[in-house]
């Protein structure tokens, strides 16, 4: 005598045929004993399998409330697949060259309900850990059902969250998966002094740097009047200078924390400036060149930077950042002025000029700054605001020819408020390129809480243009260039970065 018992288990379809054979002429006791044992077998497979389905439903309950906060997720995952949520099943059966529904009773019946219950999880989400754990299930199916949760999770928030951490098994990404972020801002090519991705913590990078800037004005003092537009009498006065400044610098930045790091920047500095002018009292004609340099350790800066928030694939990343500025470098009141008595007033006598240039500003300053960056794929959005708060001087004196000093009082040069912005696009895996403008508006210059004569508030714009290349996860090169679009502004600067991770 032949029995046929089928077990049915939940709703995913999985199906369990047992054919028993009793033979003939031969009932009591051990064929009753034989058949209960057989029960007993079928009874826990079928609670295995019903904890199977606990375990996959509670992982689709997962994956379901992880997309339900990110609806984007949900449509770019649907056109992955091409036909939605409700055809993932059929997608994976496709890519296997299968019908999307095996009838139940085929010839392995067991495999087909295997095959049903993973193929259904795959399309409502389910990790991929989920479809290789059915048992009987062939391991290219496994792979299939997997890459389509894969999918899913590439299109996560960038930052690693929940979205990246809520399909359980393994620490190697699924087929098709993004590398998991760690909650940092995306890398751009830099366009501006304080950088946009912070330290891992732990980490330090040291990051050499030099810096060209080219300058030029002109300046034309008539003193007189005139008798016709064509003829002058009087005085003039006609000053060309031209500057150039090379700062070598080394900065080192250290993860204080995930979201915190800590910066020293110690540069070089290296200045010449030459000034060709027809000077008052003399011939129109004649032209006198005043050349002049200076070369040494420039003002030491600190620096901290605190990362807001995780940001993500739609919000912005928020930096807060506080600069100090040292006066570690030879301050313009130190070097040696070309005077014979006062520069200024009745008595000045000599150029007013210094036979030796500074390398440092003279004076402590402070800096808070706020840093965005807003991926926009495939481009990058950032910018920043920033004031920088000079600290005034008492009792400054200048040296001038002949060891004399000239007293000038309490000097507080004017605060700086400024602003920039710029878009990264990624050109490859390894190539960014960047575009910015940076804007900074200087107050006046004060002496004694009085305003400098022809002291004015003057506007700095620059136009950026940076180009980033990795060589390596530890390694890359930054360059930039930079165009003044306002007269206060050098014409021309560049520099180069090759920061080093370590």
């Amino acid at each position: 005598m032949r029995f046929a018992h089928v077990l049915r288990a939940g709703s995913a379809g999985l199906s369990i045929i047992v054919c028993t054979t009793l033979a003939h002429g031969q009932p009591g006791q051990s064929g009753s004993a034989g058949l209960a044992a057989e029960i007993e077998l079928l009874k826990r497979q079928l609670a295995e399998q019903r904890a199977l389905l606990d375990q996959m439903r509670r992982q689709l309950a997962e994956q379901q409330r992880i997309l339900a906060g990110t609806p984007a997720t949900q449509e770019r995952l649907a056109a992955q697949r091409g036909t939605g949520p409700a055809g993932g099943a059929a997608a994976a059966a496709a890519r296997m060259g299968e019908p999307a529904g095996t009838p139940a009773g085929s010839t392995d019946a067991a495999q087909a309900g295997a095959q049903s219950g993973a193929q259904a999880a795959a399309s409502a989400g389910a990790g991929p850990d989920a479809a290789a754990s059915v048992p009987g299930l062939p391991q290219p199916v496994a792979q299939a059902s997997g890459q389509g949760a894969g999918q899913g999770q590439a299109q996560g928030p960038a930052g690693g969250g929940a979205g990246a951490g809520g399909v359980p098994g393994g620490n190697q990404p699924a087929v098709g998966q993004a590398p998991q972020r760690d909650g940092r801002p995306p890398e751009v090519a830099p366009l501006f002094e304080a950088p946009g991705v912070l330290t891992p913590k732990g980490r330090y990078v040291l990051e050499p740097s030099y810096q060209f800037g080219y300058s030029s004005s002109n300046r034309v003092v008539l003193v007189g009047y005139t008798i016709i537009p064509a003829l002058l009498i009087g005085l003039v006065d006609v000053r060309e200078v031209k500057r150039n400044t090379m700062t070598a610098a080394l900065a080192g930045r250290y993860g204080l924390s995930r979201r915190t790091e800590l910066e020293v920047r110690v540069p070089y500095v290296y200045r010449s400036d030459s000034t060709v002018s027809r000077e008052i009292f003399t011939g129109s004609a004649v032209e006198n060149v005043f050349s002049t340099s200076g070369r040494g350790v420039g003002d030491v800066e600190l620096a901290l930077r605190h990362q807001l928030n995780d940001g993500g694939a739609d919000k912005p990343y928020y930096v807060a950042g506080l600069r100090v500025k040292t006066r570690t470098g030879r301050d313009p009141f130190e070097v040696v002025t070309d005077c014979a008595g006062r520069c200024v007033g009745p008595n000045a006598t000599g150029t007013g000029l210094p036979l030796d240039l500074p390398t440092g500003s003279g004076f402590y300053s402070v800096q808070p700054s706020v840093t965005w960056l807003f991926p926009s794929d495939p481009a990058i959005l950032f910018g920043s605001v920033s004031y920088l708060r000079n600290v005034k001087r008492s009792n400054v004196r200048r040296v001038i020819l002949n060891g004399e000093f000239e007293d000038l009082g309490t000097l507080k040069p004017g605060d700086v408020f400024g602003f920039n912005f710029g878009m990264g696009l990624a050109l490859n895996e390894k190539a960014s390129l960047s575009l910015g403008y940076s804007h900074d508006s200087m107050g006046r210059t004060k002496q004694n809480g009085v305003p400098v004569p022809g002291s004015v508030r003057t506007q700095l714009g620059t136009l950026l243009m940076g180009f980033s290349y990795r060589f390596n996860e530890q390694r890359s090169l930054n360059v930039s260039v930079g165009a003044g679009l306002t007269r206060d502004t050098p014409d021309v600067t560049l520099s180069v970065r090759f920061p080093m991770s370590f």
